[in-house]
């Protein structure tokens, strides 16, 4: 009898180990997928790297910083398309995969926009003009206000994606065809391509004070494109899914016109094609609203 062990010890183990429940650790991880939703994030680090020098010509084609900056997120936007194709083409899809998306695109799309959008601004506005990022602590209600459109706009990008995974995840993951608010994406993109087409349009020949009047009446366009492109991604309106609408399945010979001629533009002219693009894009949503509210006339009858 003295060599048997008690068992309530052994019991009581055990119920301590139910109650905290399992363990549940990732035992796999898609590498591919991965990677390229890493090269996403890192497309938004080097943007808002870019974005945070002072605004001139670099070595990198003679861009400005803002252009090179404005290029990264738009990598970062192909690295964003291709991740979720690949990891549904090698059947690799999962809660880790779509958690590590979103927190790429929050700084890809969230972060480095507005950030390039307070560069923008700063560059114009500010006291120096070349070094300053401009924030509340500046004594200018414009610069406060800039600010304040900034921090909108991060806290607007932050709820579109997680009310994106929210109803993804209740849907099952069914492939969708509308987004509910503009994707973080195509708001990113906007601000995005009209800093870019600002830069790439700067008169080279005009007088220095005339030059400086029309860029900074220029630049104080993009703060309110990037609230009304905020507001936009936590709204209800619809906006088509691209990939899913026009590029899956048989299509008609129309679509197939729409698609390549977008393309074709861009290789000419990328700055105005990106720019003329994303702005239809952000509005369509809008538009769409305004046609459904709008009530049809009825034809009478004879």
């Amino acid at each position: 009898m003295a060599d048997t062990a008690p068992t309530r010890p052994r019991f009581r183990l055990n119920a301590r180990r139910r109650v905290r429940g399992p363990r549940r650790r990732l035992r796999r991880v898609a590498m591919l997928p991965a990677m390229l939703t890493l090269g996403n994030l890192l497309c938004g680090f080097a943007a808002i790297h870019f974005a945070a020098k002072p605004v001139a010509s670099t070595g990198i084609f003679g861009w400005s910083t803002l252009t090179v900056a404005g290029s990264l997120i738009f990598v970062g936007m192909f690295f964003d398309a291709i991740d979720g194709f690949v990891a549904r083409l090698v059947k690799s899809t999962s809660v880790f995969g779509a958690n590590l998306d979103s927190l790429a695109d929050i700084v890809t799309f969230g972060v480095a926009p507005a950030f390039m959008m307070l560069r923008l601004v700063s560059h114009y506005y500010g006291p120096d003009g070349t070094t300053s990022i401009m924030g509340p602590e500046v004594d200018s209600v414009y610069a406060k206000f800039a600010w304040a459109i900034a921090a909108v706009y991060i806290c607007c990008t932050g709820l579109r994606l997680a009310r994106f995974n929210a109803e993804t995840s209740a849907a099952g993951g069914e492939e969708h065809r509308t987004f509910h608010g503009l994707p973080s994406p195509g708001a990113a993109g906007a601000v995005a391509s009209l800093i870019v087409l600002h830069q790439h349009l700067l008169p080279r020949e005009m007088a220095p004070q005339s030059e400086l009047l029309l860029a900074r009446s220029s630049a104080a366009v993009i703060p309110a494109v990037t609230l009304l492109v905020a507001l936009a991604m936590v709204s209800r309106m619809r906006y088509p899914h691209v990939a899913n609408r026009y590029l899956q399945g048989r299509q008609d010979f129309a679509t197939l016109v729409k698609v390549v001629l977008p393309i074709a533009a861009a290789v000419w002219w990328p700055q105005i094609s990106l720019a003329v693009a994303f702005s239809i894009y952000a509005l369509s949503g809008p538009i769409r609203a305004l046609r459904r509210r709008t009530p049809t006339e009825s034809t009478p009858t004879g």
